[in-house]
């Protein structure tokens, strides 16, 4: 199928787009919405950026991404784009032949049905309130009764803070540590799976970035004895020594780490950067979100608040003198 005729069908599923649209790019997961469709090129605006939002696609480079697509039986990679060009593939996902497999790292051109990268039709309004659930993980209880307790405390003279106030404190901050760290590890197992090629993945309040480590152990004594002896390194300089020795060795021969090292690669997600003044902001229109919200609902917050505090109190508290009964 000529390109042309591919553009066009494309420029009629971009005219159907419902209003508010957004899709998301496949490698560093940013958020945009298509506001305007030309018959040379279609211009979006990005919803997660303060400057430089809008940017025009232009038709020449989908017909780029086409060919490459077509040309490759089994799809063409997305790391192999030009930095910053995911957008296209993106767009191009709403052409009903083409499909991005984020799993794989590819977009194919498919047969039968495909998924696009839209992700609300019709967003909701800023304004709209979202009804609060509270998630069944026990790092949002210990944070809320952290928070309470940080707001009624001054924590920027702890000297002057009493001693029951700072146990219980303590205690917060150790059970925080804990289980966000613990959902803090299974968030970074699913990323793992979403992160590609050490790209930057960016959200509202930072980015993070697949990378490796890698940890050594030494191999069996003989082997790396035999394997320094083979060398030129004498034995008795290296029997019995600890591994830096063997650096030591390593830097004056050919040999390789890996005769010498079990070598094991682990793949994990590291923090890339910390937007601050956006969780300033974020952080400051929850305040105000609650400061402005209806008595009731403000005082069930309260309310649940000091119930999970109470309970928290149970386990916490030290009652001097008294019995523990069966």
């Amino acid at each position: 199928m000529p390109f042309s005729v591919s553009w066009h069908t494309l420029l009629d599923e971009l005219d159907d787009l419902p209003g508010g649209a957004t899709l998301i790019t496949p490698l560093s997961h940013k958020r945009f919405q298509v506001t305007d469709v030309q018959e040379q090129r279609v211009v979006i605006e990005f919803l997660d950026r303060d400057i430089d939002e809008t940017r025009p696609l232009q038709r020449e480079q989908f017909e780029t991404l086409f060919r490459r697509i077509t040309e490759e039986p089994g799809g063409f990679e997305l790391d192999r784009l030009p930095a910053d060009a995911d957008p296209y593939p993106a767009v191009l996902s709403l052409h009903p032949r083409f499909e991005i497999d984020e799993d794989r790292g590819v977009i194919v051109e498919k047969e039968g049905p495909t998924t696009s990268q839209l992700l609300d039709a019709e967003p909701e309004s800023e304004s709209d309130e979202q009804e609060r659930t509270e998630p069944d993980v026990d790092v949002y209880a210990d944070a809320l009764l952290l928070v309470d307790a940080l707001e009624r405390h001054d924590v920027t003279t702890l000297e002057e803070v009493d001693t029951d106030a700072l146990v219980n404190i303590y205690t917060l901050l150790s059970d925080v540590q804990r289980n966000a760290n613990d959902l803090r590890q299974d968030v970074a197992d699913v990323l793992l799976n979403r992160l590609h090629h050490d790209r930057p993945v960016s959200g509202p309040f930072g980015s993070v970035q697949r990378t490796s480590r890698q940890n050594r152990t030494l191999k069996d004594e003989e082997v790396v004895v035999e394997t320094l002896e083979d060398a030129g390194i004498d034995r008795e300089r290296i029997l019995g020594v600890d591994r830096s020795k063997v650096d030591e060795a390593l830097e004056v021969t050919e040999v390789a780490e890996s005769d010498v090292y079990e070598i094991e690669t682990s793949e994990y997600v590291r923090k890339a950067d910390v937007d601050e003044e956006r969780k300033e902001t974020r952080l400051q229109g929850l305040k105000d979100q609650l400061a402005a919200s209806e008595e009731e609902g403000a005082e069930e917050l309260r309310e649940e608040i000091e119930d999970l505090e109470a309970r928290i109190d149970e386990l916490t508290s030290f009652r001097t003198g008294a019995e523990v009964s069966d």
